[in-house]
């Protein structure tokens, strides 16, 4: 993804993201938390920050966190902005970007941590990196946060024909090989929550899903192009069927609703 696409593509869906979030886990999380130190946190693909504005000023402070990426241009941006929810008293938040390949989790890990945290990361890892993940947390006896990640619903108003080609294009695209290994797309939340409970954690799972309006006409746009872009890249012989789909959606889009289907997880480590 070119490098302004990404800042853009994050940055008009923060706002989508932090809404469709469920404030439960964040409350059920920070009753987990140490609140008589240093509160340690690693971001995995913390990409430009959002996971840390919203999650932040709703845990204990102080806090340290490691926003770890392997994009250096992304974490820059997430080091100079701040959260954008009121802290609760005083704020004392330490930030520090790592820059790192995921795919070597845990040893991407610059510290120990009290909490492990990502957003819309799931559905892009592999089984084993999930199962990988699990293991850590469970064995280090640490919570994790999982958010945002894509299950597969996927529904737009009005309705085109085409809908259905675009929808089964994308689900085997998102199934597709990606940077660490062939992803685990819709499928990925029931596949963390399966690892984690597994190993005896306590595992909430509650639905986050974008319902977007007309008001967020540019995130829209940028969601289906996304789409097309992802169809094209699975189904070429569709390509007239697909241009013709992204052009009346595009048309279609300051009266258009898209509702996303997105799940969030914490996983919380056995204290018996």
């Amino acid at each position: 993804m070119p490098e302004q696409f990404a800042a853009d593509w994050l940055a008009l869906r923060e706002p989508a993201d932090h809404a469709a979030r469920p404030d439960q886990l964040a409350q059920r999380l920070a009753e987990e938390l140490p609140t008589s130190r240093t509160l340690h946190i690693a971001d995995l693909g913390a990409g430009a920050g959002s996971n840390l504005r919203y999650l932040a000023p709703r845990l204990p402070s102080p806090q340290q966190w490691w926003l770890i990426d392997h994009d250096d241009e992304l974490l820059t941006r997430a080091r100079a902005t701040e959260p954008t929810t009121a802290w609760p008293g005083p704020m004392r938040l330490t930030i520090t970007p790592h820059k790192a390949d995921l795919t070597d989790f845990p040893a991407c890990l610059p510290a120990a941590v009290d909490l492990v945290t990502a957003s819309a990361l799931l559905d892009l890892v592999s089984d084993d990196w999930i199962q990988r993940l699990a293991d850590y947390c469970t064995a280090q006896g640490l919570p994790a946060l999982l958010a945002l990640s894509f299950d597969g619903r996927m529904a737009l108003w009005p309705a085109l024909p085409d809908d259905a080609l675009i929808k089964a294009a994308v689900l085997d695209h998102q199934r597709g090989e990606k940077d660490m290994g062939r992803a685990l797309g819709p499928d990925a939340a029931a596949m963390a929550d399966a690892a984690f409970s597994r190993r005896g954690a306590t595992v909430i799972r509650r639905r986050s899903d974008w319902r977007l309006t007309p008001a967020q006409a540019p995130l829209q746009r940028l969601l289906l192009q996304g789409w097309y872009e992802a169809a094209m890249a699975r189904r070429p012989a569709e390509s007239e069927r697909l241009n013709a789909w992204l052009a009346a959606r595009l048309t279609d889009v300051g009266r258009s609703h898209i509702h996303v289907g997105h799940q969030d997880i914490l996983a919380l480590p056995c204290r018996g």
